[in-house]
């Protein structure tokens, strides 16, 4: 656990300096997986129509509702190396 901890917060701090923006949809599954790892299933209402970035943001992370913490954490470990 503190082996994956640790590459997950290696992952947090490399996604900041991958060597180009990836695109929106790449985007939205980083967030859904980090936002999982850390606070666990989405909750509170979805955004309304009008705030589509939070919808997005949302929908993203409902997504991977169910997931656990470690798994989460494995999966944004996987994808940020796959970008790099």
């Amino acid at each position: 656990m503190a082996k994956l901890k640790a590459a997950f917060d290696k992952a947090v701090t490399e996604s900041k300096q991958l060597p180009e923006k990836p695109d929106n949809m790449t985007l939205l599954k980083i967030y859904s997986l980090y936002k999982q790892a850390t606070e666990g299933d989405v909750e509170g209402k979805r955004p309304g129509f009008t705030d589509l970035v939070g919808r997005a943001k949302y929908d993203a992370w409902a997504a991977v509702k169910g997931k656990g913490k470690d798994e989460a954490m494995q999966e944004y470990v996987d994808l940020i190396e796959s970008l790099k």
